[in-house]
């Protein structure tokens, strides 16, 4: 008899409540989008480079480096970790004894004996239960899974700031450029309206001459106080995310055209994004979590057995207190069968399922907007650098035009409405090419990002447990 208990109770420590978790497939197509002039031969994957070899201007690197010692994002993201893992440590903590010593003295009056003090003491065990349907345990693993989600989520907030503080950067970069552009034309406008105002004063040109020349001088002064608000607000959004203010310091930046970026980086497969990227392993483990919870809210409806003992002494002698004769003990299991909770219990198992369908949904979703992040910038990687090529030669041949307009007007050949063309031309091209330089940039710094970089090293779920 003994034996068909213990392999009963075997049998139901076997025994789980949490279903079987499957992974959905991933919703996306099972290669990129092939782009004409995509990705050329044995080019790096974002996982082989490390943000340093990536983002090789020094004050960049600087940056990311201060960003990364003192970003609050981060800092919270890190935190949160060692909540889920008190959180984690507080849920393992049931499917243990709970062991309490107690050490107590008891004085009374009585008419017929006076006055008595009673001394007594135990080592309790209070209310233990024997996880035999696994709710416990559904508990526990919910727990950790909220826990590895935490930690994938600070590994992604790792690389969301990285991004965040290369792209910052690029936009302080273009609005810095763009205003230094646009207070160099500003300065040659200036001296072509002055000598427009020169020559109509000598009669040799007329007032719709200058009036042209000013309306490009005031043009550009537009620009210039747009370009100051522009680098002004840049250079906030940069501090922001870098966490402080930017030291004075730290190297020469290097211009736009100069960054030493890589081109393009391989992207592998979809299927790769389920290891590299952490916001899909962290939607991976709250699914699981989910899961989880599922079990332990079906295992609510199933008998819970508890047990309560304790073990000790009680004597109305100090000094007898620990004597065989004082010794007592006390035994108390305890069954529990759930009968009529008004709808508790379902209600609790389909919030739990309500929440597993949502967090399945997520993880779909998440692995979408991954795809579709790559995407892009493999779109953008294929696109960008024929872009830049045809743009500086709109911006070259722009410069030639002004040249060869500037010699015209002096030579009398040409009026000044075409030089004025020629100038708003270049000062357009220009401005274009800086603004081309800066999305190109700024979308290998979005692909790299996509591609999970920007970890010392690639990690999976096992590499965690």
């Amino acid at each position: 008899m003994r034996s068909l208990i213990l392999g009963g109770a075997a049998l139901l420590a076997a025994c789980s409540t949490t279903p079987r978790l499957d992974l959905p497939a991933a919703p996306v197509a099972p290669a990129y989008p092939v782009v004409e002039g995509g990705v050329a031969a044995d080019m790096p994957t974002a996982r082989s480079l490390a943000w340093r070899q990536v983002y090789g201007d020094p004050r960049l690197q600087a940056l990311i480096s201060l960003a990364l010692d003192q970003s609050r994002d981060l800092r919270t993201a890190l935190l949160n970790v060692e909540a889920a893992r008190a959180e984690r440590r507080i849920a393992r903590s049931p499917l243990g004894p709970s062991l309490d010593v107690g050490l107590s003295q008891t004085r009374e009056r009585s008419p017929t004996q006076g006055r008595s003090d009673t001394y007594s003491v135990n080592l309790g065990l209070t209310a233990f239960e024997l996880d035999l349907f696994g709710r416990l345990r559904a508990e526990s693993s919910a727990a950790y899974e909220r826990y590895l989600a935490s930690e994938t989520g600070a590994r992604a907030a790792r690389i969301a700031l990285i991004s965040a503080v290369a792209t910052a950067y690029l936009d302080e970069r273009l609005a810095a450029e763009q205003l230094t552009l646009t207070e160099a034309t500003l300065a040659d406008w200036r001296a072509s309206f002055d000598i427009a105002q020169r020559l109509k004063s000598a009669s040799q040109a007329s007032g719709l001459d200058v009036a042209q020349a000013e309306g490009l001088v005031r043009q550009a002064e537009a620009d210039r106080e747009a370009g100051r608000r522009a680098l002004a607000q840049a250079r906030n959004a940069l501090e922001l995310v870098v966490g402080g203010p930017v030291p004075a310091s730290l190297p020469t930046a290097i211009s736009l055209a100069d960054q030493p970026l890589p081109t393009q980086l391989e992207p592998g497969l979809p299927a790769d994004l389920l290891v590299l990227r952490p916001d899909i392993a962290q939607a991976e483990h709250m699914l699981r979590a989910a899961n989880a919870n599922v079990g332990a809210a079906r295992a609510a409806f199933l008998p819970r057995i508890s047990l309560s003992g304790a073990f000790g002494g009680a004597s109305t002698d100090l000094g007898a207190l620990f004597n065989p004769a004082s010794r007592a003990w006390s035994f108390a299991p305890q069954i529990t069968q759930p009968i009529f909770r008004n709808g508790q219990l379902r209600g609790g198992l389909a919030l739990t399922e309500a929440r597993k369908s949502i967090a399945v949904a997520a993880y779909e979703r998440q692995i979408q907007v991954a795809f579709r992040e790559v995407a892009d910038g493999l779109a953008a990687q294929a696109t960008f650098a024929n872009q830049a090529h045809v743009q500086k030669g709109a911006a070259d041949a722009a410069s030639r035009r002004l040249h060869l307009s500037s010699l015209r007007y002096r030579s009398g050949l040409d009026g000044r409405l075409e030089l004025l063309d020629a100038q708003r031309a270049d000062y357009a091209a220009r401005q274009t090419l800086l603004s081309l330089r800066h999305d190109q940039l700024a979308s290998m710094v979005a692909l790299y990002a996509a591609l999970g970089g920007g970890l010392d090293r690639p990690q999976s779920r096992e590499d965690l447990r």
